[in-house]
This record gives C-alpha cells, structure tokens and sequence, in this order.
C-alpha cells in the first residue's frame, strides 16, 4: 500500500533497516482506530520481512479505541469500506502480530484504551511511557472486552487483575502495568522513543530465525488458547453489538452523560 493510502487512513510507516516504525497519526482524535486503518496494520506487518515492528502513536495517546463518531468506520458503522467490521479486521491483526516472525513493540507514548490497549498488550515487547495509563472501557458502553485481551491479560497479570480491569472500566498506570508484568518496562514520556530505539536495534542486529523461533516458543506455551478467545470475544461482542445498551452506551458517551442501561 502506498504512503498516500496509508497517509488517507491515518498510518505512517517509516523503514529503517532492519527494522519498521507503524505511527497511528489521528491525533485530533487520540489515535481512534477504524476497520479500514487496524486492516493497514495488518497488511504491513504481513508483509515486512523486518525483524522488529514498532507500534506507535502520534501525539499524546497510543489509541483511544475504535472510533465511535458515526461514519468513523468504527463498531457503530458495521463495516469497513471493504465490508469487513472493525472486530473482524481487528483479530486478524492480532493473529499476525501474535504469530508473525518479527518482534513487535508497542511504544505506549500515552493512553492506550479499548481495542489500542488490546493491541498493545498483544505485542511482544509493550514498553509504557510513566505518564501513560490502560483501560478497558467496554462495560462502560454496554460491551465486553475483545482484541483477545481477555487472553492476553489474564496471561501476563492473572485472572483476578484482568477480571478488575475488564469488570471496573478504571485505568491502569504504567507502575502498576510494570509491577503486574503487563508491559515489560516504563520511562518518562522524553525517553520512551530512545529506550524503544535502543531495544529496537538490539534486537535488529540478532539472528531472525532464533528470535522468530523464541517468540513462537513462549506465545505457544502462554497463548494458545488465543484463537478461542478470538472467537469467544467476535461471536459474543456482535450480539452486545446488536444490543439496546451498546447504542445506549455511544450515545451516553458521545453526549458526556450517565449512561442508562436496560438490560
């Protein structure tokens, strides 16, 4: 895809030998993810023959979500311009980064919620800068948690950590995101991107085979129940999709009210 494709959907990847910089350049809205952007995401990864990929966002936020305004081509649009929804597209950019031979970091520069939290955690390298915080708002809106996070949570923190996450809706900064082993380190904001560097090109100058073949290793032995989680998460979160709370809960949100659930 070219630069001015992925420039239209708000990416920017930028290739420097061994390794790929994605930027998530929507700050105007925090980095909000569409069916049509999580979809480039996934075609560049699936297509690099780098040895690391950093995810990243533009701004002051990693990602706040999925976009939610309508005609966003977000979850209240259905699908994308390709006809494909935004969670369908999302668990297939899951399924690479979890199962691709490159190393992905994901540089969390700043608030990582809802579906860009779910992208994060699935890196294999997520570095938090201090000032940056998760959050899982999905019950907030009349929905659960998808992305697979309810896997991968569960996998680095535990049940319990995730079950509070996931049912509370309440942000979790980056020492506690370290001190549970949800992100493998922390730096303030001014730092991240060299720290992200350093680590970057550590890993860069390494065998591609035997980093591959690690990262297999360990996503084997903690994920492996991921595709059913995918499949749990897409099959239970279109019916919430379909349901009153879900268009409830938008609408609460876009009007900065207190949602009134029925259900």
């Amino acid at each position: 895809m070219s630069t001015r494709d992925l420039s239209s959907v708000g990416l920017r990847a930028d290739r420097q030998a061994a390794v790929l910089r994605l930027t998530i350049t929507r700050p105007e809205k925090l980095n909000a993810v569409t069916a049509e952007l999580i979809q480039c995401l996934y075609e560049q990864i699936a297509a690099t023959d780098a040895r690391v990929v950093v995810i990243t966002g533009e701004g002051r936020a990693f990602s706040s979500g999925a976009d939610l305004e309508p005609g966003a081509g977000g979850p209240t649009d259905g699908t994308s311009g390709g006809g494909e929804n935004t969670l369908t597209a999302a668990n297939r950019l899951l399924r690479e980064i979890t199962g691709c031979d490159a190393v992905v970091i994901a540089a969390i520069n700043g608030p990582a919620a809802g579906i860009g939290c779910s992208i994060a955690l699935a890196a294999d390298l997520p570095v938090m800068a201090e000032e940056a915080y998760l959050l899982l708002p999905f019950t907030n809106i009349g929905l659960m948690p998808d992305g697979g996070v309810t896997a991968t949570w569960a996998a680095a923190a535990g049940r319990v950590h995730a079950m509070r996450a996931a049912l509370f809706g309440e942000r979790i900064p980056a020492a506690e995101a370290l001190q549970t082993g949800l992100v493998a380190a922390t730096a303030p904001a001014a730092g991240l991107g060299e720290l992200v560097d350093r680590w970057a090109q550590t890993l860069a100058d390494r065998p591609r085979v035997a980093l591959a073949r690690t990262k297999q290793a360990i996503n084997a032995s903690t994920l492996g129940h991921l595709p059913q989680a995918l499949s749990r998460e897409e099959t239970e979160q279109e019916a919430l999709l379909a349901g009153a709370d879900f268009t409830e809960g938008v609408q609460a949100f876009l009007e900065r009210r207190q949602a009134h659930f029925t259900d």
